[in-house]
This record gives C-alpha cells, structure tokens and sequence, in this order.
C-alpha cells in the first residue's frame, strides 16, 4: 500500500493544454482506427518518426529448402539484425537462429504449402496457430496471396482467418502479393491484388516494383512494401527502392537482394540510408562499397 505521509494537492492539471494521450500513429497509414495493441505492434514494425520500414525476409526455405545465402541462418541474421527494422521468418527459424534478445520487429511467416518440387505453390494452408504467434511474440503475421491463380479462394480464406484471428489478439497481418510462373505482373494486376488484401483487413501489404507503382501506393489505404524480388545488381537494387520510396511505399523488404549480396551487412545498411536517411541511390552504392571493401 502506498505511503500516506507527506501527500500533496494535486496542482498540474494544464488546463490550458489539449488532451495528447492515445494518439494515432499518423504517419502509419490507414493505422488510425486500430486498437491500441495493434498500433503498438505496427509501431514495432514502421518507425513512428516517418512511418517506414526495412524488413529481412529470410522464409525462403519454407518452400526452397537451403537457398543460396541463407545455410547457415545462425551466423548471417545477427550480423544484419542492428541495420534493419523487422526479420521476417518462419517459427523454426526464429527459434533455432535468431537471438532471442533482438530488438527487431517479427513478422512471422504463417502460411505454407508445396515445395518447389512442385509445379503449383498456390495451393497453401494456415500453418501456424495464433497461439503460437503469440507465444514467439510476433508483430505480425505474413500469409502469401495467390489472386488469379488456381488456388486463389484458398489463399483469400488463409489470409482472412489469419486477420479474423489477428483482429481477436491484436497482431497485424501482412498480406504477401503471390506471383507465379503463370501470373501476369502488370500495374493492373498489382493495383487488383493490393487493394483486395487491403480490403480483406490485412493491415500490411507486400508488392513487387513495376510501372505506375505511384498509383498503386495511392490507391491502398494501408502501407505498402516493395518486395525485393529476384537478386540484382546491386546499384540497380539501391536505385529500385529509391524510385519505390519516391512513389510513397512505406518500406522495402530486401531478402535476396541483402543476404545474396557481396556484403550483406553494407547491402542492409545502405538500403536504410536511403528508406530512413533520404539518401540517393549513388551515395548509398557509394557507402555500400565502402563497407565491401573495408573502408569502414
């Protein structure tokens, strides 16, 4: 119980100033009519300050087994970890690799099916139960979309009993743009496959670059990151997620572009000089070889 000697009147009660507590996060979009835990998971994975982010996907072996630069998980992730934002992964891989003490956001990879082995991966499941979502601490929850592939009303009944869930606990979904051999990547199929994840209640949206990325980022009301795709060169990777924050996504999600480079860690870092410094492409390339050869 608390001690009642010395108590005084109580006097700062600032009349003159507005009630501030429990404000929105207003640089996340479309983040305003959440509730409370789940702003505060968004605000794990997008800086408050200006509402962006740099994600490392390393799921791949979910589906690709040990992809190239990423065998040895235990020693790449805690070298990149204090250069990006949030590690997006599986349960086993978060368990088994990824330092526990980290301060990065979790977006945990939920969904799963085939392998590459076969000819069709859009045929996936909820693999992963909100419990244990909740047990491992995750501020997100990443399902994969397939829209207009053969498996489409599967993936859209996995991506809307994770928000169901999601919405009951508090924890962000991160609805994954599927595209396939056979799917087209035009700026119409973009604009259809964000806008429904968005409409079907995922919070976060992930894409690919292509043209009229500017319209697609306008016409999403919650925030869009640009997936890195396949593995660049990388000034022509720096100068994508430049041209992709200038057409207003809300972050990048660099895997194969970071962990497949030269020097992962000068990749990461130079990737975050340009979503969260506002640098140019050229100076960032410029502080990448640094890093690659040494120099710092």
């Amino acid at each position: 119980m608390a001690d009642k000697d010395d108590t005084r009147i109580a006097k700062n009660y600032c009349p003159e100033l507005p009630f501030s507590g429990g404000r929105p996060p207003e640089k996340i979009k479309g983040a305003g009519g959440l509730d409370w835990g789940m702003q505060r998971r968004m605000a794990h994975i997008f800086h408050p300050e200006d509402g962006r982010t740099v994600m490392l996907a390393f799921d791949h072996g979910y589906f690709m087994g040990s992809t190239s630069g990423l065998e040895r998980l235990d020693i790449l992730i805690p070298g990149l970890i204090d250069s990006v934002d949030v590690l997006m992964g599986t349960r086993g891989a978060f368990r088994t690799c990824v330092p526990a003490g980290n301060k990065c956001g979790l977006a945990l990879r939920v969904s799963s099916g085939s392998s590459v082995l076969d000819d069709d991966l859009s045929h996936e499941v909820v693999a992963v139960g909100i419990e244990d979502a909740l047990r491992l601490d995750a501020d997100a929850m990443a399902v994969q979309v397939f829209i207009g592939a053969d498996g489409e009303k599967d993936s859209i009944r996995n991506l809307s009993e994770t928000v169901n869930a999601g919405l009951r606990y508090g924890i962000p979904t991160l609805g994954v743009v599927a595209v396939g051999k056979q799917m087209e990547r035009t700026p119409r199929y973009f604009k259809l496959a964000t806008r429904m994840i968005a409409e079907l209640g995922a919070q976060i949206v992930k894409t690919y670059f292509c043209d009229e990325l500017d319209e697609i980022v306008a016409a999403c009301p919650v925030p869009i990151v640009l997936a890195g795709g396949k593995k660049l060169p990388e000034r022509e990777a720096l100068e994508m997620v430049a041209r992709a924050v200038a057409c207003g996504v809300a972050g990048v999600d660099m895997g194969r572009n970071v962990f497949q480079s030269a020097c992962p860690a000068g990749m990461a870092r130079a990737v975050s000089m340009i979503v969260h410094g506002g640098v140019s492409a050229a100076e960032a390339f410029e502080a990448y070889t640094e890093k690659a050869h040494g120099k710092k």
